[in-house]
């Protein structure tokens, strides 16, 4: 794997049973960029992510994140990375502060206060230094999504997984969440991979993307998001990027 390029999935299939999801995927995620992965509802996009992080071994097919082959070196890589699920995923029994101080507490030895104090630092990053003694319970949506993004970063990885980090939220608070992304490499460096089928937000952060499909089993398209809206003539890609009825 060259420097540049931080994910590389090759020839990636996926089934359960006789139950074909994908097959023939490969990718490559380059330092720096956001990432997206996009398709309608049962494309395989969420699998797709969770084969990448090394939650689901691929029925065939091999991936690299960061170097490292997955599965036979997936604790290195999830121990290297940052990973926001769908749902957030907090402790609803534990503070914000607490929920983005638990990875510190898993994998480093610092001690208390050092953990509280970085904690703080995260949370300032996605502006919620102030809430950090709120319980999920006690917050907006698009505020739970920060505090997990901020949890995402407690172990300052080079790279974060995004699963449908706008899903359940309004517009605004999508587009304050697109710009906190952008923001988030533009000042830390960070490479994005992010799953959402929001066409506005695969517009407004995708340097690049890949599209699958459900009835093809596999990508039907790849490049960047604004090029293939204007420009694809397949007709599941211009159906989706222009919202047309098929």
């Amino acid at each position: 794997m060259t420097n540049s390029v931080v994910v590389r999935a090759t020839n990636l299939g996926q089934s359960f049973g006789e139950t074909v999801i994908f097959k023939g995927v490969s990718l490559e995620v380059h330092r720096g960029e956001i990432f997206v992965i996009l398709g309608g509802s049962g494309s395989g996009k969420s699998t797709l992510l969770r084969q990448l992080i090394g939650l689901l071994p691929p029925t065939e097919g091999e991936i690299e994140v960061l170097g490292w082959a997955i599965p036979r070196e997936r604790a290195r890589v999830l121990s290297s990375i940052g990973v926001l699920f769908q749902s957030g995923a907090l402790f609803g029994s534990m503070t914000l502060l607490e929920n983005v101080m638990l990875p510190l507490e898993m994998h480093t030895d610092l001690p208390p206060s050092a953990r509280a104090q970085l904690a703080s630092v995260k949370l300032g990053l996605v502006g919620l230094k102030e809430a950090a003694s709120l319980l999920p319970s006690e917050v907006s949506g698009g505020m739970a999504k920060r505090a997990a993004i901020a949890r995402a970063l407690a172990l300052d990885p080079p790279l974060l997984f995004l699963d449908e980090p706008s899903a359940g939220l309004d517009p605004i608070t999508s587009a304050e969440l697109d710009q906190l992304i952008l923001n988030l490499r533009r000042d830390l460096g960070l490479t994005f991979v992010v799953v959402t089928h929001e066409l506005a937000s695969i517009l407004a952060i995708g340097d690049r993307c890949l599209m699958l499909d459900g009835k093809a089993h596999g990508v039907i398209a790849e490049g960047n998001p604004k090029e293939l809206q204007a420009h694809s003539d397949h007709p599941v890609v211009r159906a989706f990027f222009h919202r047309e009825v098929r």
